[in-house]
Formats: structure tokens, C-alpha cells, sequence
């Protein structure tokens, strides 16, 4: 296995657990792996942080590519350290990457973070044959995130209420951001999560660049009247050195819900002007939902 010197840390080694456990089940079909996410682009915490690992597969996908999958992920996952349990893995063949067939899992701004940050781990770079998505792409892909994991059930397409499962991880999203003691009572990683999200995916709406945790918010708060300022200012800085509870609560009870009402109006006017109406649409019930407090 040839790639990039591995850092040191934790994070390192874990993610280099992975790399090795994938190169044992896969073998001549691992075309490459790379460090994604803060292992490759900095601001690695690990308190908070993911491990993110990104695969290229040869052609053409098969059945079991999937299984085999989770499977390696699920026995990582075992290790038993916060740091395992926190593994990522996206995945791809340079068909599924470059568009030419479906499968995998490697998301829009997962792959314009490949593209940008990607550090080779082992193989040979294929990031020649990646589509780099375009900034409309991100923007619908970073909103559908964004409404599938912290929405609420309410900010389901209208045709799907009533069929979909529940997922507790977005419904009690909505919990947590109406209800500060609930977020912060989640830990550092889900409060600084819950907090930059938003700020994230504004800076790559604005700028169709990775939205890495430094870069979007010293974006952010370049404007002067951007709200939750210093939620945002302290969040970043939560990553590393969490606060006492009740000095999180307050803050969060402050400014949470201000932050988020700006970042939906902000993706309101975007998806409008895209022509995205039902994606507008899902985003005006869950700013409902907020304002119902």
C-alpha cells in the first residue's frame, strides 16, 4: 500500500485501521483510499470530530460491494473507542464519481471535498475522473441534508408523510433546537454539530467551496449583521474546549433559533431563485415549526 505519510494521533489511527481493514476485504478492486473531512483539510478535534474515509473502487460495481462495506465499517466501528464508533466511509467506482452510473455513496459535498482537500492514503490517485459538482448541485444537496437530519418530520415532501419511517435522529433534531438543555445535555460533538451545520452549508451555498469549520465561520462573521454571532464565534471554539453546561444553555437559548431562522431564510431566497418551489417549500414548514415556540 502506497499513499501520503499518515499523520499522528488518534484519528490517524483509526483511520488507518480502516484504510488497512479495506485494502484486506477489497483487494485489487481498491483502486485508492484518502483522508476526507478534518484529517485531511485540518481542524481535526478528538472530541468532536469524524473519521472520514473515502474509497475508489474499480468498475463495475457489484452486488456485494455494499455489504462488504458496512461490514469492514461495523467491525472498525467495534473498536470500541468514541473515535471508532465515529468512522464515515463514502465510497465509489470512477463510473458512480464521474456520472456516468448510479451507486456508491459519496454525496455532492463529499466529493467536492475529495476533489479539494482529498489526501491519498494508499493506491493510486484517481481523482482525475471525480465530477466536481456544481454550486446549484450543492446548495439542493446540502439542503436535502439538512432537512433529512435536523428538519423534523413535518419537512418531509407532502406525498411522504404519512409513509415514512420514523428517524429519530431528525425528529429529535427539532427537539434539540427548540429546546437548548435537551441539545446541550448531548455533549460537545452534537452541540457544535447542531451549531455549524448551518454555517457550513451557507458558506458553500455562498461560495461553492467545502465548507470546512474555520473557513465558514470566519465567513460568517465578516458580516456584521449576521445573527448568533457569538454562538458561532464560541462554537468553534467548543470543538476543542467545551464550556460548563449552563454557560452553553444560555447561549444556545439566545441565539440558536436566531441562527437557524437566518440560515432557512437565507436557503428560502436560494432555492426560490433556483426554481426549487417544493424545496422552498419543505423549508418554510420547518422555519413554521421553529417559530412555533
Amino acid at each position: 500500500m502506497a499513499g501520503q505519510p499518515a499523520g499522528t494521533g488518534p484519528g490517524e489511527a483509526v483511520l488507518a485501521e480502516a484504510a488497512v481493514a479495506y485494502h484486506r476485504a477489497l483487494g485489487s478492486r481498491l483502486v485508492a483510499s484518502y483522508a476526507l473531512g478534518s484529517l485531511a483539510h485540518g481542524g481535526f478535534s478528538p472530541l468532536v470530530s469524524d473519521v472520514d474515509l473515502g474509497l475508489i473502487l474499480a468498475d463495475p460495481l457489484s452486488r456485494s460491494d455494499r455489504w462488504v462495506i458496512r461490514r469492514v465499517a461495523a467491525g472498525v466501528r467495534a473498536g470500541g473507542s468514541p473515535l471508532h464508533q465515529r468512522l464515515s466511509v463514502f465510497w465509489g467506482t470512477p463510473g458512480s464519481l464521474g456520472g456516468q452510473r448510479g451507486g456508491g455513496r459519496f454525496p455532492p459535498l463529499d466529493r467536492l471535498d475529495l476533489l479539494e482537500h482529498g489526501r491519498l492514503l494508499a493506491g493510486r490517485d484517481a481523482r482525475d475522473v471525480v465530477a466536481r459538482p456544481g454550486r446549484d448541485e450543492l446548495l439542493v444537496a446540502g439542503a436535502e441534508f439538512a432537512l433529512g437530519h435536523l428538519g423534523g418530520p413535518e419537512s418531509l415532501p407532502v406525498r411522504l408523510r404519512a409513509w415514512a419511517r420514523p428517524r429519530p435522529h431528525r425528529d429529535q433534531a427539532l427537539a434539540e433546537i427548540r429546546d437548548p438543555a435537551r441539545l446541550a445535555a448531548r455533549g460537545p460533538q452534537r452541540v457544535t454539530k447542531v451549531v455549524l451545520f448551518p454555517v457550513r452549508f451557507r458558506f458553500t451555498a455562498a461560495t461553492g467551496r467545502v465548507g470546512t469549520n474555520p473557513l465558514a465561520v470566519e465567513h460568517y462573521l465578516a458580516d456584521a449583521g449576521a445573527p448568533a454571532a457569538e454562538l458561532v464565534a464560541a462554537a468553534l471554539a467548543w470543538r476543542r474546549d467545551p464550556p460548563p453546561a449552563g454557560e452553553a444553555v444560555a447561549l444556545l437559548r439566545r441565539d440558536l433559533i436566531p441562527l437557524y431562522t437566518g440560515y432557512i431564510d437565507d436557503h428560502i431566497a436560494r432555492l426560490d431563485a433556483l426554481g426549487q418551489r417544493a424545496l422552498a417549500g419543505r423549508f418554510r414548514r420547518w422555519r413554521a415549526r421553529l417559530d412555533e415556540r
